[in-house]
């Protein structure tokens, strides 16, 4: 049980930490990315204005004498176009050319695809005049700013792994550490109700003979004492089952495994089905079953008893007359799977969570008075993790209950 706790402390543990880094990665990535694209622009509109003071405007025309050499703008990836008013083309160098139309209202424009570019357009200004007289675009390959986007997701990635698996180790000592004071509080609970159960089997064995003692002798007691006797001995029935399954509660991790032999899980549920007809039949309730045949496990013959009477008394307490219970039977690999359907009240989906919880009832009338002490499903969940299996339930309100019982064959 605690094991458990421990993985999903652990895992709620690192699910929040993955969040914060994963959180701060994106934080970290959206930042740095707009930091280089604005050092890229700032770059492109530096080159663009150079490129602009190399243009003479003569007659109405412009000439160009760029002090760029064609073999820089080739090695990074640049290209430099000049543009008239009307936006024609001029003249240009480099051989990486946006491919997308010239808008000169449109400072920076991007190009996607299978080659990125990016373009800035600085408008040429006449010296004299300060009037218009074209446009320089400047454009550059985004191959390297992907390559560095993608060294940055690569160091952040292997980043947030190393830390998370750290951080698990980590969780480990702690989750264990925080939970060994809980743990063994818990032990000493269990032994105090072990010892407490144990301790009051004498003294309820005693109150059991003293009041069947004088039911035995009827005619020397009147009505109301005969009633009052048979009271008290209903009463200590119900608590010596009720320590009894405490005892066994308590005991369930130290439950002796030397008693553990191959069994025919199939002729259990046989005799238990014969044990329970008359049960059955006197409520109306049609106790259907669907076995295979010579089903083999390794496990306790008494403790799986235990395991599928309680499972089988829950489902026809719940089940009203002429409702129908039925105990099916499948192999998957080396699992084993009991089913058990009934067609009873029914669970509320916000208390399946509740069904194998100590003195929890679906019935909330239901007292200790009609023979159950609430500790049945809790008892069958104990015994069939104690064999290496598991119970879990379906249930839907007012339709019925399945209740599945996986068992290893070994």
């Amino acid at each position: 049980m605690f094991q458990r706790i421990r993985y999903r402390l652990l895992l709620s543990y690192l699910v929040v930490f993955a969040s914060l880094l994963g959180i701060f990665a994106i934080a970290v990535r959206f930042a740095f990315t707009r930091s280089l694209t604005e050092q890229i622009t700032d770059k492109l509109i530096t080159i663009g204005k150079g490129a602009a003071a190399n243009v003479e405007f003569e007659k109405g025309h412009l000439t160009v004498e760029s002090d760029f050499r064609p073999q820089n703008l080739i090695a990074y990836h640049q290209t430099l176009q000049w543009f008239d008013t009307q936006g024609n083309l001029i003249t240009q160098q480099g051989k990486t050319v946006l491919i997308l139309p010239f808008l000169p209202n449109k400072m920076v424009q991007i190009q996607t695809g299978k080659v990125p570019i990016q373009a800035v357009t600085v408008p040429i200004i006449a010296s004299d005049n300060g009037k218009l007289v074209g446009y320089v675009r400047v454009s550059q390959s985004l191959g390297e700013f992907d390559e560095t986007l993608e060294k940055l997701d690569w160091g952040l990635g292997g980043g947030i792994i190393i830390t998370l698996v750290l951080s698990g180790i980590a969780g480990i000592l702690l989750t264990r550490q925080a939970m060994q004071p809980i743990e063994e509080s818990f032990q000493r609970l269990k032994q105090f109700t072990a010892d407490a159960s144990h301790e009051l089997r004498s003294p309820l064995m005693a109150i059991k003979i003293n009041a069947e003692l004088p039911l035995e002798y009827p005619e020397e007691i009147g009505p109301k004492d005969a009633e009052k006797f048979q009271a008290i001995a209903s009463a200590t029935n119900q608590m010596t089952r009720l320590t009894e399954d405490l005892l066994l509660l308590a005991r369930t991790d130290k439950l002796p495994t030397q008693n553990r032999n191959t069994l025919n899980l199939t002729s259990i549920l046989e005799n238990l089905i014969q044990l329970h007809k008359p049960q059955a039949e006197t409520k109306q309730i049609n106790l259907k079953f669907q076995l295979i045949a010579n089903l083999q496990l390794i496990g306790d013959s008494v403790q799986l008893m235990r395991l599928f009477t309680n499972l089988i008394e829950n489902a026809l307490y719940y089940t009203p007359s002429g409702g129908v219970v039925e105990i099916k039977t499948n192999r998957v690999g080396s699992q084993l799977y009991v089913n058990l359907q009934d067609t009873g009240m029914g669970i509320a989906p916000e208390n399946i969570n509740k069904v194998f919880e100590r003195f929890w009832r679906a019935d909330q009338s239901r007292s200790y008075w009609s023979g159950g002490s609430g500790l049945g499903l809790a008892i069958a969940q104990a015994i069939a993790q104690n064999h290496g299996g598991l119970i879990s339930v379906t249930s839907q309100l007012g339709i019925g209950s399945c209740f599945t019982v996986r068992l290893p064959t070994s």
